[in-house]
Formats: C-alpha cells, structure tokens, sequence
C-alpha cells in the first residue's frame, strides 16, 4: 500500500511521480514565493536605496567631480547607512561609494562627491 502523498502548498492529493511534492505549477511557484517573501522584500528593499543614492549622486555630478552641502543630499532622499563599498586612499582618506559613484566627508556638513573611474 502506498502512502498518499499532499501537495506541500495547498494539501490536495498529489497524483503522478514518486517524487512530486505539488500538485501543479501553481502551487509550486505559490509555495517558493512564499518561502522567499522575507528575505527577498528585504534585500528588494536595500537595493532600491542604493539605486536611488547612486542617482542622487550621478545628477550631482555631472563632470565627475563636485563639492555638495549634506543638506542638498538629504532633501534629495539620500540614505547614508547604504552603501556598497568603501575606499581607502593611501593616505587613509575613506571614501564611500554606491556603485561607481562616492563620496568623502568633508568639513561644515560638505561632501565631495566623485564617479569612479573605469580602471577600478
């Protein structure tokens, strides 16, 4: 006798091979969504910020290079908790970037803001 197997999903019966644990692809695709939605909202989430910075800082700096008061960034949406890299400079000047665009603090709430060039 054979153990009646359910559908991981909705609980239906399943019918078919050995190994099947849905009962159709809808199930399938419902029960990974769900196993996903946590993790994936948050890094959805993450990313949208990171993206919305690196704008920010590209609109600011149209020839590669730009001096920028913090409260121009911050009225623009900018997040600086997010970033996705830093630098060091050899004279231990840290630098943060969002993707190939950066910024190094500076004095009296002013940010230097850079592009990255394309041989880093």
């Amino acid at each position: 006798m054979t153990e009646k197997r359910t559908c991981l999903d909705c609980g239906e019966i399943i019918k078919g091979r050995a190994d099947k644990k849905f009962c159709s692809d809808l199930c399938r695709n419902n029960y990974n969504n769900k196993l996903n939605a946590d993790s994936t909202n948050y890094v959805r989430n993450v990313n949208n910020i990171l993206r919305k910075n690196r704008r920010i800082i590209e609109e600011l700096v149209p020839n590669g290079k730009a001096n920028v008061n913090k409260s121009k960034l911050l009225e623009k949406g900018f997040d600086f908790n997010y970033i996705t890299n830093t630098y060091k400079t050899q004279k231990g000047v840290v630098y943060f970037f969002c993707y190939e665009y950066g910024y190094l603090p500076l004095e009296n709430d002013f940010y230097f803001l850079v592009k990255r060039g394309e041989n880093k």
